[in-house]
């Protein structure tokens, strides 16, 4: 079954198109990387199949619910982890996770905390206020505030921005210990991120989707060497 589909999807603001038709579909339980240069309309794209703002064309469906047509049901199927972190950075871990099953109506706060705190390896912080944490933990934190909810469809943008390599690769531990439990939609641009993880790749250049497959199919349909060459000629630059 597809978790997420696209078919058509396109928004124009004014005179710019920032998403030109896309079409894509992304099967329950996979790992799918939407990638991109900057206004390649990856970001616009995520926006609209996560509700924040509405397509001018086309239309998005996640598990079979309209995001236009039905947009409680969409969204209740969908976590989101921004990319500017939004935690509350005066609460502690624990207060977090609890203060986002309270906006959501959830029962047992303290037991779905603790359950997603052991998931996402937060246990042993779980009484330090957010500000205290490091960049890597608060962005585990974030993860942890999207998946709260037990959302079938998490989509993760740029989640190991400005992190060192040390952090960085352990929060691809703690992304990978989700493979299977959730559907799982990157943006990134860290190339190596997403070749290292994903099942599949979608690449964006102005507004379309120009490629998607496995990283092997897109550096075979290119010819690169190397996967960054591929996205570079995906791009419409020269490798």
């Amino acid at each position: 079954m597809n978790a997420v589909e696209a078919r058509a999807l396109t928004k124009r603001y004014k005179d710019v198109t920032a998403v030109d038709r896309l079409s894509l579909t992304v099967s329950e339980g996979e790992f799918f990387a939407l990638l991109g240069v900057n206004g390649a309309g990856k970001t616009t794209a995520i926006k609209m199949l996560t509700g924040l703002t509405r397509p001018t064309g086309g239309d998005g469906y996640i598990f079979g619910h309209s995001v236009t047509a039905d947009p409680r049901n969409a969204r209740a199927l969908t976590g989101v982890s921004p990319q500017e972190t939004a935690v509350a950075m005066k609460l502690t871990v624990r207060e977090n996770l609890e203060l986002m099953c309270g906006l959501y109506g959830l029962d047992d706060r303290s037991g779905r905390a603790h359950a997603i705190m052991d998931k996402l390896s937060l246990s042993d912080v779980h009484d330090k206020a957010a500000t205290a944490l490091s960049g890597g933990y608060r962005r585990r934190l974030s993860i942890a505030m999207a998946l709260i909810t037990g959302p079938r469809v998490l989509f993760l943008d740029e989640p190991t921005l400005g992190l060192d390599v040390l952090a960085r690769r352990e929060l691809w531990q703690v992304i990978e210990g989700l493979r299977g439990s959730v559907t799982l939609i990157l943006t990134t641009h860290y190339l190596e991120e997403a070749e290292a993880l994903t099942d599949r790749i979608g690449v964006m250049s102005g507004g379309r989707l120009v490629a998607a497959g496995s990283a092997g199919e897109l550096l075979d349909r290119t010819g690169a060497k190397t996967f960054e060459d591929a996205f570079i000629k995906l791009s419409g630059g020269e490798a």
